[in-house]
C-alpha cells in the first residue's frame, strides 16, 4: 500500500514533541527554566488538520508544562505527558475515541517512537530523524524537526485526502 493510500483513512495525527515539534535541543535560561522552540508553520499545519476534521494528539516522554501550554494554544485535546509506552497509549486513544489504529498517523524522530510507528496506519518522521526511524517511516519529511516537518506531514495527509491546505479569506 502506498503512503497516499494509507493517508486516505487517517482521522487523527499523534505527534512526538522533542525532535518532531521542536528542534530536539534543550534550552535553559540562567535561572534553570526549560525553554522549547516551536514552529508557527507546524502550528498552522495542525490548525489545517483541525479545520479538515482530523483530530490531533501529543504523546511524549517528557513532562513539560511548556508542551501543555502549546497544546492548549493549538487546540490539541489529546495530550499524554511522561509516557514511556507510546504503543499502549496509541491503543488506549484508539479505543477511547473509537478510531482504528490504522486510521491514526504518527510522527516521531527517535528510537522511543519506533514500535508505535509500526502499529499505526501512517508513520512519518522529520528529515533529521535517526536512521532506525527513517527505515520504518512511510513518509520522510524534507524538513527537520521543529522546522516544518509536522506541517509537511499534515499537508501530505490533507492532499492525499483531497482536502485543502489553505484557509478561507475570512479566516
Amino acid at each position: 500500500m502506498t503512503p497516499q493510500q494509507r493517508a486516505l483513512s487517517i482521522k487523527m495525527l499523534i505527534m512526538d514533541v522533542d525532535g518532531t515539534l521542536t528542534d530536539s535541543a534543550m534550552y535553559f535560561s540562567a535561572r534553570g527554566e526549560e525553554l522549547k522552540r516551536f514552529s508557527t508553520r507546524d502550528g498552522m499545519g495542525i490548525t489545517l488538520l483541525h479545520r479538515a476534521g482530523i483530530r490531533t494528539g501529543i504523546v511524549t516522554s517528557e513532562n513539560s508544562e511548556i508542551v501543555t501550554r502549546r497544546a492548549e494554544k493549538l487546540g490539541i485535546q489529546e495530550v499524554v505527558l511522561g509516557c514511556h509506552d507510546k504503543t499502549t497509549t496509541l491503543y488506549d486513544i484508539s479505543r477511547r475515541l473509537s478510531i482504528a489504529p490504522s486510521d491514526i498517523a504518527y510522527i516521531g524522530d527517535d528510537v522511543n517512537d519506533l514500535h508505535v510507528m509500526t502499529c499505526c496506519g501512517l508513520a512519518g518522521c522529520p528529515s533529521d530523524a535517526v536512521p532506525a526511524i527513517k527505515a520504518v517511516a512511510h513518509v520522510i519529511a524534507g524538513f527537520p524537526g521543529g522546522n516544518g516537518a509536522v506541517r509537511e506531514f499534515a499537508e501530505f495527509i490533507l492532499t492525499s485526502q483531497g482536502k485543502s491546505v489553505g484557509l478561507p479569506e475570512n479566516w
